[in-house]
């Protein structure tokens, strides 16, 4: 006992193995959901890597453009500054800028106090926490003023050249200048050399000569040096300014220096003063060898020329201007510029948080997609998971049992078919069983009879005459029949049931049929009759099996038909056309089949055949009556038997009855073709 549940064990476990979840990289969900985010993570980085291309290049553009408005603004405001000792004022500037840029300008003081906004609706949004530039003449920014509209540069100490405080000329000096500038650009112009007169921003003029060769008017008797000479408030502010340089130096321990008209140290040269562009570079700058003897400076001592002496001098030349100017520019103003919705410059960048957000975006998309896959695929799934299931339990022998129609999809029609072919299977295996039970019933009756009489006879109690041999031999003609009538559905069954075809006269074979079963009805007081049509029809038949089918639906009405009622057999052709050789009948609904079909029907006046069980009366081992035996009910093969030799010649099998009344077995045959007409 324990090696047989042992065996049973060591079988369960491949099974139990066979029925384990497929791993997920295997499964159609790993394969769905891998495909899913495989095309979610590409149509996220595409979509990505264009939206940051696409965006970038439009956000430059605008900026780009931004920039150059911001730049002009700026510049306007720096000059305003550098101009104005304060900014009072201002605020008529800032709301022209506001109008031209189509932007919302706004001036503060370092602590945020407001100095002028374009924007002076109360409900106008708060300034954002981050100025867009400082507007300090003494510390320009140098990227906004490269982009200045007017070109003005910036020196190496950041001060805006425009930033000249006591460098201003008088009204009256100007004009004396401009004359003595005319009259030089008048000799330049006789003597073919084309000039123009350039003013300055602290008013002083200067000769510019086209193309920027100074070295032209050299040759001339046109004298440029009288231009160059300060004026008297120049050589006062220049004063002022070496005094505040000298003391920076002297408390850094170095020596003083004296400046020339251009700020550089060292012997003088006769270039542009303070405030004249692309003047301010602090470094000795050698006197040109025709300079007039009056322009010289006084010989006076110079400390060493050095490298890090010259970046001390330039320092505290650049703070001794810084402390020059303070009193004569603005001061330092936050400078804000925005939509007029208040927002501040457009920006977008990769920088890290902004990375962080779109990979967080892309994260995001990933991940529901992801969980939608899981979602859909799970549904998906769980309906295939169910099925495998049913059908390994199938498999195993269990009891079949129909899984969840979950819709009208393929899944759930699949579903459907399964639960369909799972209740057919059932259903043949019920009848497998009752098919089983019924032979072993059937073959134990003859058997069980053959052996009550021998062992009657081995022990005396019957004698062995020819009463007791012709018993024996009736049942073992009985137990024959029923071998006969299993081997004939096995074969048929198998496809391997031998029809012998040839024209047969089927009027000729039912009144065969009918002499082999006269004396039978005779005796159970049944009249047998074969309805006779002239011609009769013809067909291409097994002869013999086609007598076993008839004899089999005359044996079995004449069985079920009562004392004094009648069994008629007739035949006839269905389907064709009313000239052919034989007559139409419809009787019966006829189905026609090719080109006509041959009818044999068997009807007798027995008890009828319920409706409910009608459907049923061609099955194997079935009797209307469940009480009935052998001997009284036949075996219940004979019908199935019919079935099936009429369907090996490609007809068909049909009964229809009325109960109390009886009932009619028809055979549907395709006809052979007629002979042709003569």
């Amino acid at each position: 006992m324990r090696r047989t549940r042992g065996h049973g064990a060591r079988e369960q476990e491949p099974r139990r193995a066979d029925r384990a979840r497929l791993p997920l990289r295997r499964s159609l969900l790993g394969r769905l959901l891998a495909v899913s985010a495989l095309v979610a993570a590409c149509s996220v980085a595409a979509t990505a890597w264009i939206a940051v291309q696409t965006t970038s290049g439009a956000i430059k553009q605008e900026q780009g453009q931004n920039l150059t408005a911001d730049a002009r603004i700026y510049d306007t405001l720096l000059e305003y500054a550098a101009r104005n000792p304060t900014w009072e004022g201002v605020g008529a500037t800032v709301r022209k800028l506001a109008r031209e840029s189509g932007r919302r300008v706004a001036l503060t003081t370092q602590g945020r106090q407001p100095l002028a906004d374009s924007a002076t609706e109360p409900t106008a949004p708060a300034l954002p926490p981050q100025a867009s530039a400082v507007v300090d003449p003494l510390s320009v920014d140098t990227v906004l003023a490269a982009r200045g509209a007017d070109g003005q540069g910036t020196g190496a100490d950041r001060i805006d050249p425009r930033a000249v405080g006591p460098f201003r000329l008088s009204a009256a000096d100007s004009r004396a200048l401009r004359r003595t500038a005319d009259d030089k650009v008048a000799c330049l112009n006789r003597a073919g050399i084309a000039s123009d007169v350039v003013v300055g921003a602290s008013g002083r003029p200067r000769v510019q000569i086209v193309g920027n060769d100074p070295g032209r008017a050299l040759g001339t008797r046109c004298d440029l040096a009288a231009l160059d000479t300060p004026t008297r408030s120049e050589r006062k502010a220049l004063d002022a300014l070496s005094e505040l340089a000298d003391a920076c130096l002297k408390r850094q321990g170095r020596e003083g220096v004296r400046l020339n008209n251009d700020l550089s140290w060292g012997d003088p040269a006769p270039v542009a003063v303070p405030g004249e562009p692309g003047a301010v570079v602090p470094r000795p700058v050698p006197a040109p060898r025709d300079a007039p003897a009056e322009q010289a400076a006084p010989s006076v001592e110079m400390p060493e020329l050095t490298g890090e002496n010259d970046r001390a001098i330039a320092s505290c030349v650049g703070t001794a201007r810084s402390e020059q100017l303070s009193s004569y520019v603005a001061s330092p103003a936050l400078l804000f510029i925005g939509d007029e919705g208040g927002a501040t410059l457009p920006g977008f960048d990769l920088s890290p948080a902004n990375t962080a957000r779109i990979a967080g975006a892309a994260a995001l998309v990933l991940a529901l997609t992801v969980g939608a896959s899981v979602f859909a695929g799970a549904r998906l799934v769980r309906p295939l998971h169910a099925l495998t299931g049913a059908a390994q339990r199938m498999r195993d022998g269990e009891q079949p049992a129909s899984v969840p129609v979950s819709g009208d999809d393929e899944v759930g029609r699949l579903a459907a078919a399964f639960n369909d072919m799972s209740a057919h299977r059932a259903r043949l295996e019920e009848q497998r069983k009752a098919m089983v039970s019924d032979v072993a019933h059937e073959l134990r009756t003859p058997l069980s009879n053959i052996r009550g009489w021998l062992e009657a006879a081995q022990d005396g109690l019957a004698d062995p005459d020819p009463a007791f041999v012709s018993s024996l031999l009736e049942e073992a003609v009985l137990l024959q029949h029923i071998i006969d009538d299993l081997q004939d559905l096995a074969a048929a069954d198998a496809g391997a049931l031998r029809l012998h075809p040839e024209p047969v006269e089927v009027q000729e074979l039912l009144g065969q049929v009918a002499a082999a079963h006269q004396a039978r009805a005779e005796n159970a007081g049944v009249t047998l009759a074969v309805t006779a049509t002239a011609p009769g029809p013809a067909l291409s038949a097994d002869p013999v099996r086609l007598r076993q089918a008839v004899g089999n639906l005359v044996s079995n009405a004449v069985r079920h038909t009562p004392e004094g009622g009648r069994v008629t057999l007739r035949a006839y052709v269905a389907g064709r056309d009313a000239s052919g050789p034989y007559a139409s009948e419809e009787g019966g609904g006829t189905v026609v089949m090719g080109g006509g079909t041959v009818v044999i029907e068997v009807t007798d006046t027995g008890s009828g055949i319920p409706a409910d069980d009608l459907p049923h009366v061609f099955d194997r081992f079935w009797r209307a009556e469940k009480s009935r035996s052998r001997r009284t009910g036949g075996s219940g093969l004979g019908l199935a038997i019919v079935r099936k030799l009429v369907e090996a010649h490609g007809g068909t099998a049909e009964a229809t009855s009325t109960e109390g009344e009886g009932s009619t077995f028809a055979l549907r045959l395709p006809a052979a073709e007629p002979p042709s007409a003569p």
